[in-house]
């Protein structure tokens, strides 16, 4: 009986999965051709797949949880998914290169969505994008509330003017990453101090950085670099992000599950120094942890130990590592302040040499790591093509022995004929002389006269 019921439960447990699973694939529209025509008369969220990528057949339970949380909250916004394969020429309208590729089109607008694949994650990229390019902040209440609901975002204060434009250009641009407000100068904080009108200012870290053109330079590129919190916890993700930005990243390297006082002691260095010491680097640098080591040792093509600290500069491969521990929040300053004035001396890079060296490095990483994860699989790949080959060899070196064979054998057999061609003419020019001489008659032996007489 208790069996029956485990049975039956275990049942009802499947079919109350599948009816979930068949609920979110509902809101989920299939998009065939038509949707080149139809397409304006909304905004869509759509997932351009390919029936064989295990990144997007690993995207699909997520893609229907979005679809069917957009429909619940009322959103606008349509989600659909398209078979780029099938579609191919659609897809290629759209500049997909590459499976899966989330887009957001708003009218002749597309905007991709570059940020990890998480179900909060692309709704939220869903919500800023299909909303108004700029939002207004009408009252300090809005203001308060907007701080506590994004970490980071911009704020465009003040009337008509070439900053405002400025402003407008780089949020049509940047949108995807980032929130962009407008507000008049009673709306904003006490605590905010503005020297001139108009201003940007960027909120983060519980605090606010003001654009000054004439240190940051052009305003979208400094909207890029600020639009990060100035301490992360990174993976291979933000740091290929960073690499736009021009910073530099201080990085703790740890294992988080290590509760040993080292690697505590590394990681609450960086953030005492990103936190104090904001003022003074945070034009320069962005500061994080990173669990593990595997991601920066292929960055480095070296075995780095953990825990360390290391400065990577993402944008060109480049990374900087002290000779000596780091001991305090002091040492950790006088090493930014070094690299800095160039008296540390930057390891890797991207020069010709050091690309080669990655090739060779990203070639053995692959092979080592196949034949760990799966040596059957690595001595298919890698012993068949070998296999492949010396056969072909022994085919080419056998197939040039039985050549010169042959041929020594023809030269050969071509020699024996010339030499029975010069026997026979020789006989030929001995016929007519030998025909008008007398044949000289043999002597018969002694004893065979003897017989005759008798």
């Amino acid at each position: 009986m208790a069996a029956w019921r485990s049975w039956a439960a275990l049942r009802l447990c499947a079919t109350v999965v599948l009816l979930d699973m068949v609920v979110c694939k509902g809101f989920v529209e299939d998009l065939d051709e038509s949707f080149k025509e139809n397409r304006n008369d909304d905004i869509w969220l759509v997932d351009f797949y390919a029936p064989w990528c295990g990144h997007c057949k690993k995207l699909e339970p997520i893609w229907n949880e979005v679809g069917l949380e957009m429909k619940s909250i009322g959103s606008p916004v349509k989600v659909g998914k398209m078979d780029a394969t099938s579609y191919s020429s659609i897809a290629s309208e759209f500049g997909v290169r590459g499976y899966p590729t989330i887009k957001l089109l708003k009218g002749d607008l597309a905007y991709n969505y570059r940020g990890p694949r998480t179900k909060d994650d692309i709704i939220e990229f869903a919500h800023r994008v299909s909303g108004a390019l700029i939002r207004p902040l009408p009252s300090q209440q809005m203001f308060e509330h907007m701080q506590k609901r994004h970490r980071v975002f911009f704020v465009y204060i003040g009337g008509e003017s070439p900053l405002k434009e400025k402003y407008i250009d780089a949020a049509s641009e940047l949108i995807v990453y980032t929130y962009f407000f407008s507000a008049s100068e009673e709306v904003v904080p006490e605590y905010v101090t503005l020297k001139e009108m108009p201003a940007v200012l960027v909120f983060k870290d519980e605090t606010y950085f003001v654009y000054d053109e004439y240190e940051d330079g052009d305003l979208s590129s400094w909207i890029n670099r600020e639009r990060f919190q100035n301490y992360l916890a990174m993976d291979g993700f933000l740091l290929y992000e960073l690499g736009d930005t021009g910073k530099l990243v201080a990085l703790a390297v740890i294992d988080e599950k290590n509760t040993s006082v080292e690697h505590a002691r590394l990681k609450s260095i960086i953030q005492e120094v990103a936190r104090d010491y904001r003022d003074l680097f945070h034009r320069d640098f962005q500061f994080g942890h990173m669990d593990g080591n595997d991601y920066i040792n292929t960055l480095l093509m070296d075995e780095l130990t953990v825990p360390t600290v290391v400065v990577l500069n993402t944008s060109n491969q480049q990374y900087f590592l002290l000779d000596r521990q780091i001991k305090n929040v002091e040492d950790m300053v006088q090493f930014i302040n070094n690299i800095l004035d160039g008296t540390v001396e930057a390891q890797g890079g991207d020069s010709i040499l050091q690309r080669l060296k990655r090739i060779v490095f990203d070639a053995k990483s692959t092979i080592v790591s196949i034949f760990k994860s799966s040596p059957l699989m690595g001595c298919f790949l890698f012993g068949l093509p070998l296999g492949v080959i010396s056969i072909m060899c022994y085919g080419i070196y056998t197939a040039d022995t039985d050549g010169g064979y042959i041929e020594e054998r023809y030269e050969v057999s071509k020699s024996e004929n010339e030499n029975q061609e010069q026997i026979e003419e020789s006989k030929e020019q001995q016929e007519p002389s030998s025909a008008g001489s007398v044949v000289p008659t043999v002597q018969e032996p002694k004893d065979v006269l003897e017989k005759k007489k008798d």
